[in-house]
């Protein structure tokens, strides 16, 4: 039995200090449905994850920013931790990748940290969306209207607060990025 997202390209984007779980959980996911999953990082190589404040696995990248091409991904992986998303907020290309998917409508997953980047790429404003908490008023400002739930999703993107949110996070995204488009993001050019 096929997969749900069989021949669905999804990228990773992340970095040093991403957080382990909210990595590699939904590459299982992803994969166990189908779905061939690419890690990309602003370096090639290996970026390192973090479990909380400890060091964790690190991880091959499968393809640089320099390279990366967001029309060739139908879907996009934003895992937290709180240095991963904080350091590709400072990345040109990491910001254009990110925002190329907003405004394409193409669904993005984002946990815990990771909605950071969707604001610097113009994807929060106007969404309803959680987060780490600490992020509440960082949405806010970005015009997201923030909900403290498990899983939210609104128009192909899909959040979640943290890795106790896993499963239902992992569930959600299989299904939005199984639907694929859903129409442009009319406030990703503001």
């Amino acid at each position: 039995m096929a997969g749900k997202l069989e021949k669905k390209t999804v990228a990773v984007l992340a970095t040093d200090g991403f957080e382990q779980v909210e990595l590699t959980e939904p590459v299982k996911a992803l994969r166990n449905e189908g779905a061939e999953v690419r890690i990309v990082a602003p370096q090639g190589g290996q970026i390192q994850g973090w479990n909380h404040h400890d060091k964790a696995d690190r991880v091959d990248v499968d393809v640089t920013l320099d390279q990366a091409d967001a029309g060739s991904f139908d879907a996009l992986v934003l895992p937290g931790g709180v240095i991963n998303p904080d350091a590709l907020r400072l990345e040109p290309k990491a910001i254009d990748f990110v925002r190329s998917f907003v405004q394409s409508g193409k669904p993005i997953a984002a946990i815990c940290h990771g909605p950071w980047t969707l604001i610097d790429a113009g994807g929060a404003k106007g969404k309803r969306m959680t987060s780490w908490p600490s992020l509440k008023a960082d949405l806010g400002n970005a015009g997201a209207t923030w909900e403290d739930s498990e899983v939210v999703t609104d128009q192909g993107l899909v959040t979640s607060r943290k890795p106790d949110d896993l499963p239902a996070f992992c569930r959600k995204m299989v299904e939005e990025f199984a639907e694929g488009r859903h129409g442009t993001h009319r406030h990703a050019a503001e």
